[in-house]
């Protein structure tokens, strides 16, 4: 093996020990990463709110996929919203989530509450979803519209 084939599977090496991505610019912030992580809580909801619109065929695996993207978000997001990260042009958090962070909190439990009761539930049907996975849908739209600024 060349010595510059090996140096560069240490990098690799280092960078995976180090969790896998490296800093690229000022935007990889709370910001960023929270914008991130709400679009793939976004995508993971679409193919279920379908379902619920009967847009879709009910597929178990695709809810309890979903559910599982809302679980892993649930338990980093609030983490997510430190001081000083209020401030970004395309943020769309609300200075509320500053200003009264215990409901904002209170707001992230009651999601994490709902998504891991759905988890539990695990719904093979429709009719078993609509009643657990409909509740997350109403956290959502209940932070949504308190802590949350629309952009246009």
């Amino acid at each position: 093996m060349n010595m510059r084939f090996l140096l560069g599977l240490g990098a690799i090496f280092a960078i995976a020990a180090c969790g896998g991505d490296a800093p690229t610019n000022a935007a990889d912030g709370p910001a960023h990463e929270r914008h991130e992580l709400m679009e793939g809580v976004g995508d993971a909801a679409k193919p279920v709110g379908k379902m619920f619109k009967g847009e879709a065929d009910y597929d178990a695996a695709t809810v309890m996929t979903s559910l599982q993207t809302f679980h892993d978000a649930s338990r980093v997001l609030g983490d997510l919203f430190p001081a000083g990260s209020e401030s970004s042009e395309t943020s769309e958090a609300a200075p509320a989530i500053w200003e009264d962070r215990d409901g904002f909190n209170e707001a992230l439990a009651m999601w994490r509450d709902a998504v891991d009761a759905a988890i539990a539930a695990a719904p093979q049907t429709l009719d078993e979803a609509q009643p657990t996975v409909g509740p997350i849908f109403k956290t959502c739209k209940n932070c949504h519209d308190t802590y949350r600024i629309e952009k246009e």
